[in-house]
């Protein structure tokens, strides 16, 4: 039992597709896996195969490495055909065996690969002191980066983010009980210069509870609503490109937060000039 469900199994295919993309939490990873299984069909379809197999899938790791993908672009679309193997077998569409060769196809190693953008400091403050703080928009776009810069938080958790978050553990200001990436909750630490920059807007916004960044109209009104992740990454974009370093996302300020250039998460960064 090596044959895959495509085409002449259109509603087999679905279901498992469904049931792959069911076993996640994150809507990101949910896209990417949806992403990476239509590309595999799509590509198992072009010319006949030996069927569902472990060849088969090593073919497929070769084909995405000839069209030049990253090592983490083709190691989570191997993944998502790897979940469809266990699921193929466990619906009795495949046999356990083969199930079994397909998921211990190997990924593409990257060891040694610096992978996605690394700010250096003089960049990031840069990019912090970029959003004009004469503004509402601006204090609010200047809050938000610090907490990327500062905190290293997903953009998703940036959404997420209520003042009710944000207390002080032992003198120090946290961001706590913050439900991230698959429902896990963590503490994190927030740097001075972060809870300035929050301090700043939340004044001039006139908010106290609720969610920490809201839309805020042309005419800089604050809405009551929270921002949506999709925003925070939009609003990067323009900083990003007039500080000299576009293209980046919101993930490459986390890994700033997160990397050598700041020991213990400790960077000085300042405001203004």
């Amino acid at each position: 039992m090596t044959d895959l469900i495509v085409v002449p199994q259109a509603t087999e295919w679905r279901r498992l597709k469904a049931l792959v993309l069911d076993s996640v939490s994150s809507p990101i990873t949910k896209r990417v896996y949806n992403l990476g299984l239509d590309e595999f069909f799509a590509w198992y379809g072009e010319e006949p195969r030996p069927g569902f197999t472990k060849a088969t899938v090593s073919a497929w790791r070769v084909a995405l490495e000839a069209r030049g993908l990253g090592a983490v672009s083709i190691n989570v679309r191997i993944t998502a055909v790897r979940k469809l193997a266990v699921e193929a077998a466990d619906n009795g569409l495949l046999a356990p065996e083969l199930a079994s060769g397909i998921t211990r196809v190997k990924g593409v190693a990257s060891k040694g690969v610096r992978l996605g953008n690394w700010l250096t400091v003089r960049q990031a403050q840069t990019l912090l002191n970029t959003p004009d703080a004469t503004t509402t928009k601006g204090l609010r776009d200047r809050a938000i980066l610090a907490v990327l810069l500062g905190c290293g938080l997903r953009r998703s958790e940036v959404a997420a983010l209520t003042f009710g978050h944000v207390q002080q553990r032992d003198g120090r200001w946290c961001i706590v009980d913050l439900r991230g990436k698959h429902g896990r909750v963590r503490t994190v630490p927030m740097p001075t210069w972060v809870k300035v920059a929050i301090d700043a807007w939340a004044a001039v916004a006139a908010i106290t509870d609720g969610p920490v960044f809201r839309p805020v109209t042309r005419g800089d009104q604050v809405q009551t609503a929270a921002l949506s992740e999709k925003v925070v990454w939009q609003l990067l974009q323009p900083y990003a490109a007039a500080a000299g370093v576009p293209g980046i996302a919101p993930h490459d300020c986390r890994r700033y937060a997160e990397c050598r250039i700041m020991p213990k998460r400790r960077l000085d960064l300042r405001f203004g000039g």
